[in-house]
């Protein structure tokens, strides 16, 4: 149960969720201040006070950062979602964020997603099912360019067709493993696949932003 709060801390606290609600980025403290009609040096102690009570968190003490916290003292879900792209069409190398390969957008947990530069592929077919990815579900992946055996990676093959597959080296090949039996599994010469991802989670249904 968090520490109660004076007038003043409250009113500080209730100024922060009306302006992070509003754009989503939390106020400098000279412009809190103004708004408030208080000194510099009083928003700045009384965001130490919500800090010690565990209504905010700071990135460092002079970090214009300030994230309002739940009750479980992480950020609250206002601040936590992150915008990635859906990338229309993986091509070889990385970083794929060229404005002109987005396909929209999705908004993620960034509690969940903690990994940089990700992006979303939207998956076609059902060579996947049976791993529980299905047609038109949307792909969260990590930039990789390496896969160890097992994993579930977004490949291109031939720098043209992009895949999502289940990865195994072998000696003289590289398997691409689908998850239905209704495929067979595909082998590549090893300057044919260049691994673009790592798959890290699957979205369904209508969340994207375009």
């Amino acid at each position: 149960m968090k520490v109660p709060l004076t007038a003043k801390q409250q009113r500080v606290l209730d100024y922060l969720q009306r302006e992070i609600a509003k754009t989503g980025l939390c106020p400098s403290l000279r412009q809190a201040a103004a708004n408030l009609g208080v000194s510099h040096a009083a928003i700045a102690q009384i965001l130490r006070v919500l800090e010690e009570k565990g209504y905010v968190k700071r990135e460092g003490r002079y970090s214009r950062n300030v994230y309002l916290l739940n009750r479980t003292r992480q950020a609250a879900a206002l601040q936590r979602w992150r915008e990635i792209p859906i990338i229309g069409r993986v091509t070889a190398g990385l970083p794929m964020y060229a404005q002109t390969e987005w396909d929209g957008s999705i908004v993620l947990d960034a509690a969940v997603y903690r990994s940089q530069n990700i992006f979303a592929l939207r998956v076609k077919g059902d060579s996947m099912r049976d791993a529980g990815i299905l047609n038109g579900d949307l792909a969260i992946c990590e930039p990789r360019q390496y896969a160890q055996n097992g994993e579930i990676v977004v490949v291109l093959i031939n720098s043209e067709e992009a895949t999502v597959k289940r990865f195994f080296l072998r000696d003289d090949h590289i398997e691409l493993r689908p998850e239905n039996t209704d495929y067979a599994p595909m082998r590549y010469g090893f300057g044919e696949v260049l691994v673009q991802g790592k798959i890290i989670g699957i979205h369904r249904g209508p969340e994207e932003i375009n």
